[in-house]
């Protein structure tokens, strides 16, 4: 019907419509690539021809897609969390495959369609969740942590589940001998692999990076996960298990985000037409016939669900709320799941209208959870009370230690940077509290005696907890920068004028963060850059006082902050061109002072070279603004900036009107 060049342009044209229609709507671009296979597939207008070389091209997506979770699984990850990803990941994903098969058998459904529906169920859709945790700055929260946790052991079980599904096919031998066969060379093949892939993989690798051509290494990355697919598929086990290898390998080697880099926008265009295959096999038909089935079938799973992993949380000593809050996140069907249910049909063993039904069922689960997700908060406090108690307690312990505080410093995340700038704060015995989300670092620092509160530093009630009325500066040490936005946008509401320090790993993002109402932006990797020139200065035999110098007028022009100090007499000039040197100096008007009565646009301090930082006056706590139209009185107090030279001559114009 149409050539090949043909139906390339009606795929990217119609892709590219969906992905930004869909985009715009904030759901999933995998949704997309489903309604561009329905509608183009046989079931609809019938453009796309459903052949057997397409099929074999569209598998590659689910290699590369193996290969990226092969990626995320570097062994200290897994042994980090691996209570919750064996414990509460592994009895989630049997608890789910079990149930729903013990389910299907009442409806006399036979073996191998049980656990195809049961397998399909059991997993979640990891791109949908983790994008929606990072957008909401819920990825290191308590719901945040389970929720990955789990998505790590789904991603890891879908191995086993791919091995399995043709050994439950086939009828030369029975079920525990093939498993049993495929259990030994998986095992074999994992020793072999790991034994003498990791260090051949990092001496090649190590020849490829120095060739600097990102072309090359693109190459060598597709090279490398094809050849241990082709492996693994000679010992009789599926492509993706060997790149899912291959990726676990590259991640303990230090190419590991350089490759996840390089290969990400190959990896979703595969993948892209991987789903619009499988929206290819949608009948919508038997979609409409069923239609009632399928949402009833789709209600149960996800109550199922909720229930199911809000118990097991609650097992694991965590409150009802935050089991109901991973239930809701986890609620619905995966990428894999749709791997599953394609491999499944093609083995034989879910065909016909039943095939239909739990495909629709999946595809319905994840065009509602985008929407159903970011509500998770808002219904676990509705639907358990205790939950929402915690959370009016935690708010509540919080106020009890700001109401002691005043003049004191807000510290946004207790982190390595929080904890440092903790101790600087202690040492000048000025009052603090910290506000961090990870509950374990809170629980350990405050058995320490440190002054640290379990909270979101993101909503406004804990803030006013911690008494940021009374506060003299905030300080967010966050290394996730949309999670400092976040908090900049909350204080800016209501505390326009408070000092905002804020944290960030390089100088990509500080124009953002200054717009965003950050009064200070501090890049590590520019720090890092003057202590690392301070250090090579010193060693080429650099004066110290010079590179002191030198380091301090830098960040007197980068840091508006950071400009001047008031000098005490206890100072020490640090260089012979002291007198270079910017200060901060006070001068009060008195009933003698030449300026009284004037407006600040009609002194002359143009000419004396100096700057005026702000106005303080009597009974006023707040620092003023130097507008040009105000007039100066008895008792103010004018704040300025300038060499010490400068200051003498402002001193002697400011009291007698000569310079």
């Amino acid at each position: 019907m149409f050539q090949s060049i043909e139906l390339i342009l009606i795929l990217l044209v119609s892709s590219v419509a969906a992905v930004a229609v869909f985009r715009y709507l904030r759901i999933s671009s995998t949704i997309a690539y489903f309604f561009v296979g329905l509608l183009l597939g046989p079931f609809a207008f019938g453009l796309l021809p459903n052949t057997e070389s397409v099929k074999h091209f569209v598998e590659f997506g689910i290699v590369f897609l193996m290969f990226t979770i092969g990626l995320e699984f570097s062994l200290p990850r897994l042994n980090s969390m691996r209570k919750i990803i064996f414990g509460l990941g592994a009895i989630q994903v049997v608890t789910t495959i079990l149930t729903t098969m013990a389910i299907s058998r009442l409806f006399n459904l036979n073996f191998g369609a049980a656990f195809i529906i049961g397998s399909a169920f059991s997993l979640s859709s990891t791109a949908i969740v983790l994008k929606i945790l990072v957008e909401r700055i819920d990825l290191n929260s308590r719901h945040g942590k389970l929720a990955t946790g789990i998505l790590l052991f789904q991603d890891l079980a879908v191995i086993p589940i791919l091995i399995l599904i043709p050994a439950i096919s086939s009828d030369s031998y029975d079920l525990y001998t093939i498993s049993g066969l495929i259990l030994i060379k998986v095992l074999i093949l994992f020793t072999i692999l790991f034994w003498l892939g990791k260090p051949i993989l990092n001496f090649w690798f190590g020849i490829v990076a120095k060739q600097k051509s990102r072309e090359l290494f693109v190459l060598n990355v597709l090279m490398i996960t094809l050849i241990f697919s082709y492996l693994t598929n000679l010992t009789g086990l599926s492509y993706a298990l060997g790149a899912f290898i291959a990726g676990m390998l590259i991640s303990e080697t230090r190419y590991r985000y350089q490759v996840e880099s390089d290969i990400a926008s190959f990896r979703d265009i595969l993948l892209g037409l991987f789903f619009i295959s499988i929206g290819m096999m949608l009948n919508i038909s038997i979609f409409i016939d069923y239609l009632f089935i399928i949402i009833a079938i789709f209600i149960l799973y996800t109550f199922f669900k909720v229930i199911l992993i809000s118990v097991l949380t609650k097992i694991y000593s965590y409150e009802w709320g935050v089991g109901l809050r991973v239930g809701i996140i986890l609620g619905q069907a995966g990428e894999f799941s749709f791997v599953v249910l394609s491999l499944g049909n093609d083995q034989g063993l879910l065909t016909g209208d039943l095939f239909q039904i739990i495909l629709s069922t999946c595809l319905l689960s994840m065009v509602v959870s985008p929407f159903l997700i970011p509500l998770n908060g808002k219904i676990a406090r509705f639907l358990s009370k205790n939950y929402l108690r915690n959370s009016q307690k935690v708010v509540a312990d919080i106020e009890d230690t700001g109401k002691a505080l005043n003049n004191h410093v807000i510290l946004c995340g207790f982190g390595r940077s929080g904890q440092y700038l903790a101790r600087f704060l202690k040492e000048e015995s000025t009052s603090f509290i910290a506000i961090d989300m990870d509950l374990n670092r809170v629980n350990d620092a405050a058995s320490a005696g440190e002054l640290v509160m379990y909270g979101d530093a993101s909503r406004r009630v804990v803030l006013k907890a911690a008494g940021i009325a009374k506060a003299k500066a905030v300080v967010i040490t966050y290394a996730d920068d949309r999670a400092s936005s976040k908090v900049l946008h909350v204080i800016r509401d209501d505390y326009p004028d408070l000092p905002v320090i804020v944290r960030t790993a390089d100088d990509s993002t500080i124009v953002q963060l200054q717009n965003d109402g950050a009064s200070e932006v501090i890049p590590e990797v520019l720090e890092g850059s003057l202590m690392l020139a301070s250090q090579t200065l010193l060693i080429l035999g650099v004066p110290l006082k010079r590179i002191i110098r030198r380091i301090r007028e830098f960040r007197e022009e980068r840091y508006k902050m950071f400009r001047g100090y008031f000098k005490g007499s206890t100072d020490i000039d640090d260089d012979i061109n002291s007198n270079q040197q910017l200060e901060l100096h006070s001068e009060e008007i008195s009933h003698n002072s030449f300026i009284l009565g004037h407006k600040l646009s009609e002194l002359q301090i143009g000419d004396i070279d100096i700057e005026v930082q702000y106005l303080r006056r009597p009974n006023m706590l707040e620092n003023i603004d130097p507008r040009p139209d105000i007039v100066l009185g008895v008792g103010d107090i004018i704040v300025i900036l300038g060499t010490q030279p400068n200051i003498s001559k402002f001193h002697k114009y400011a009291f007698a009107g000569s310079k």
